[in-house]
């Protein structure tokens, strides 16, 4: 694989375009979701261990390029065009008001930091669907038939006929856990990715929650992991998310799906841990649910728990948005209110 990553490094530092459309056209070549790249990607997950670190830092570094090369063209482009532009008549179609530049939104911004550490240490980007079955997001992970997540005042049920009250199987899914089972069930270990999307609950809107969320969960499976494993990479993400000086702790808990389970603080970067208002006075601010992954869940998924073991863990987007850019209300960032989004076109 490090030939064909070399091969492609040369193609792209050779690349040329004309026109926009052509550079569409590159970038669709080589970093869409079926590109070159991602292809390469996905081959990564079947590299073997002992090479996973070079060959994984010479696929970003070909990313990094490609996008970069691409990006580069296209600006160099739209200048051209824009000087073109403004040696012609006038456009009396255009607004007497300048329009002002978009900017990505803080759920992106952070969705993409996040994902971006992870890959770093080895794990890739995994998805699925949010229209789910009761299988993959309840049952395959160690939900008992009565468990109370299962009850329709948490999750949104799918009727399978409208004005037909009957139970169903088909729901919005609550967590991106349903993209864990569906991983362990077309693949054997080793596994390591990270399931981001939207997920749904039942909920009543208010300033600390809503009935629609984003997720960040990963799963790593493999000979010999250990709790010691998944301490050091929450750790290792807990530091580059917040700052050098941070710290963490672990605290016990309990998931239906992981054994042992813990809860993730991390020290409060606003007092350094000395307490205060934001943190309750505790010096701490919980920002994920983690633990080695139960046994049940991996036999269920066809993994021989004798040999494998894991770690899974999740966390909000906007739990860590909120940490990061103190945003106090969840819902101005579903409200599209364009002076709370003017705010981060410098991010």
């Amino acid at each position: 694989m490090i030939n064909r990553i070399q091969e492609l490094m040369q193609q792209v530092e050779t690349l040329q375009a004309c026109t926009l459309e052509e550079v569409e056209g590159l970038r669709i070549k080589f970093l869409s979701k079926k590109g070159i790249i991602t292809e390469l990607f996905n081959e990564f997950r079947s590299v073997p261990k002992e090479e996973k670190a070079q060959i994984g830092q010479a696929l970003n570094c070909l990313r990094q390029a490609a996008e970069s090369k691409i990006n580069g063209m296209r600006e160099a482009l739209a200048e051209s065009g824009a000087a073109a532009k403004s040696a012609d008549v006038a456009d009396l179609t255009r607004t007497p008001d300048p329009i002002g530049l978009g900017t990505r939104h803080p759920l992106s911004l952070v969705r993409e930091q996040i994902i971006d550490i992870f890959s770093r240490v080895g794990f890739t980007v995994a998805e699925g669907p949010e229209v789910e079955d009761d299988n993959h997001v309840y049952s395959l992970l160690n939900f008992a038939p009565e468990h109370p997540a299962r009850d329709m005042q948490d999750t949104f049920f799918i009727e399978k006929e409208i004005g037909v009250q009957k139970p169903s199987d088909i729901l919005l899914r609550s967590h991106t856990s349903s993209v864990q089972t569906r991983v362990m069930l077309s693949q054997q270990p080793p596994i390591r990715v990270l399931c981001p999307g939207r997920v749904y609950r039942n909920e009543a809107i208010s300033a600390r929650a809503h009935c629609f969320f984003h997720q960040v969960e990963g799963l790593y499976i493999d000979k010999n992991v250990s709790f010691a494993d998944l301490r050091e990479v929450l750790l290792y993400f807990a530091k580059e998310m917040f700052g050098p000086e941070t710290q963490i702790r672990l605290r016990p808990s309990y998931f239906p799906f992981t054994e042992p389970s813990a809860e993730m603080d991390i020290s409060c970067d606003l007092c350094g841990g000395k307490g205060c208002s934001f943190c309750k006075g505790t010096g701490w601010v919980e920002i994920l649910g983690c633990g080695m992954v139960d046994p049940n869940v991996l036999e269920s998924c066809g993994i021989d728990s004798k040999v494998y073991t894991g770690y899974a863990f999740g966390l909000g987007v906007e739990r860590i948005t909120n940490l990061k850019y103190r945003v106090k209300d969840l819902r101005l960032f579903s409200e599209n209110d364009v002076r709370f989004l003017q705010q981060f076109e410098g991010c």
